[in-house]
């Protein structure tokens, strides 16, 4: 893997955490509660199998708003920028 897929990697993260952060501060702001609409994708509990000796438990979830895809948007457009400097 490339330097480049961990950079991109990195920034996508970024832009994940804080569009999150962005989406939890403006929910209850009337002017900016559209930022926190989206919607929820994955398992609504998690699945069990239980073999005895050992249970493994998996479940995902990914809630998708529109300031975390902005924000993704937003990280990788600069550091596009900041790269090519």
């Amino acid at each position: 893997m490339t330097k480049s897929f961990w950079f991109h990697l990195f920034l996508i993260v970024v832009g994940i955490v804080v569009g999150s952060m962005v989406s939890e501060m403006t929910a209850d702001i009337p002017a900016l509660s559209w930022l926190s609409y989206g919607l929820n994708f994955g398992t609504k509990s998690p699945v069990v199998l239980d073999l005895n000796a050992i249970t493994l438990t998996l479940g995902i979830s990914l809630k998708v708003t529109v300031s975390t895809a902005a924000c993704v948007a937003l990280s990788l457009v600069l550091g596009r920028y900041i790269s090519e400097k």
